[in-house]
């Protein structure tokens, strides 16, 4: 099986940031909202026009995904509106040049470098404002590969180009050779994805496809065995109910289960891309901001895991727990541990029933939590491991503690 070495790459990211950012931003009910309210065009225009994000937009952005422990964004260049955040070049006059006055992609992709992130790009495929998408679609499917052939000649070297809305209309030929080939052109080592939506998780594509998604729903094992090549995971999730910004959305996740997200997706070797919607002005939502927080919280401790991968070791009965394999050393990933506390005012626990069990050849030297360096108990015996993970010291609660286990 070939292993192409920027899917390599792409898998050991580990961690980025999805950015739905766009005139539909000014408007404040999340990214669908021309389509789900049958806003007329006209009216449309009125927030399109009113888009002039502020000047520090793209270097906010990408300072909250550095601080999260990111280490690369995917912004929406274009979503199903049909507006683009770029120069277009002529092809239209709906983009931000004429808009705002600026190409926000060239601010943000000089961002992205300036905070030693890497820059992927997100273009929609369906599309709500050419009229030849329902009219002439071979017309359409031209102007979308000069729109991504701008994309990959403007910009210098990018990480990848993630595509969304083939779902759209999935009888039609959307002439995948035309378009990837292309991309390989000018980008060789670039990501090609394309996202299968709700209805399709991890759902395999065409041979140039890099990754499979899963958009909104924890990965699981790939079956590759009729790939000829083999193909990383993605999973895409929102921190509320909508990718865009929606003001009035209060359905937030607990920051607890996003934590458990970064290990469920290391798990299976796939990357987790986060989503925050910047509100019109490009600013980023105080509780995403936090919520962004406290996942670089934990990763600034675990950052070294992001590029562990699976190794083929099961733990025995615990569902939440397993190992990952970087450089020689393992990593042992523990969940639902409690916090040593007096029953008056926490959870007393004394872990007594928390025992990891698994086989490991090698000879081990010894367990430590990564966290504050305590070294664990263990036994090994004919490739046997028993080790006793011990609870959270009170004052501290990281949710999934990982323990290296070093061999000889």
């Amino acid at each position: 099986m070939i292993i192409e070495q920027r899917i390599k790459d792409f898998e050991k990211l580990g961690f980025g940031v999805f950015v739905h950012f766009g005139a539909y931003s000014v408007l404040g009910k999340g990214e669908w909202a021309r389509h789900m309210y049958q806003i007329p065009f006209e009216e449309y225009e009125t927030y399109r026009k009113q888009f002039n994000p502020k000047p520090t937009w793209a270097k906010e952005l990408a300072a909250a995904a550095k601080n999260a422990g990111a280490r690369y964004i995917t912004l929406t260049t274009r979503h199903h509106d049909g507006f683009s955040l770029y120069d277009t070049c002529g092809l239209n006059d709906y983009d931000a040049p004429h808009t705002c006055g600026r190409d926000l992609i060239r601010e943000y992709v000089d961002a992205c470098r300036e905070y030693g992130l890497i820059p992927f790009f997100y273009h929609t495929l369906l599309d709500w404002y050419h009229p030849d998408y329902n009219t002439d679609f071979p017309s359409y499917l031209k102007y979308l590969r000069a729109s991504v052939e701008i994309l990959c000649t403007k910009y210098g070297k990018i990480g990848g180009i993630w595509f969304d809305g083939k779902w759209n209309k999935p009888n039609d030929d959307w002439e995948e050779d035309a378009l990837y080939g292309m991309i390989r052109k000018y980008q060789p080592d670039a990501m090609i994805i394309n996202n299968t939506g709700l209805s399709a998780r991890g759902a395999l594509g065409h041979i140039e496809l890099d990754s499979v998604t899963f958009e909104r729903g924890r990965p699981s094992p790939l079956n590759l065995a009729d790939s000829p090549k083999y193909i990383a995971s993605e999973m895409c999730e929102v921190f509320n109910s909508h990718w865009g910004y929606a003001a009035e959305d209060l359905n937030y996740k607990a920051p607890a289960d996003c934590i458990r997200d970064i290990a469920q997706c290391r798990r299976y070797g796939s990357n987790l891309l986060m989503n925050v919607g910047p509100m019109g002005d490009g600013s980023i939502r105080f509780i995403d901001a936090a919520m962004l927080d406290v996942m670089g919280q934990w990763l600034k401790i675990h950052e070294g895991i992001l590029e562990a991968l699976p190794c083929g070791i099961e733990v025995e009965n615990k569902k939440d727990d397993f190992v990952l394999e970087k450089d020689g050393k393992y990593y042992l990933f523990v969940d639902s541990l409690t916090i040593k506390a007096d029953p008056n005012v926490g959870i007393d626990s004394d872990t007594d029933d928390h025992l990891d069990i698994f086989r490991l050849d090698k000879e081990i030297v010894s367990v430590r939590w990564l966290d504050d360096g305590t070294e664990l108990a263990f036994t090994q015996k004919d490739g046997v491991v028993r080790v006793k993970p011990t609870s959270f010291e009170y004052g501290r609660n990281l949710v999934v503690r990982v323990a290296e286990i070093t061999v000889k």
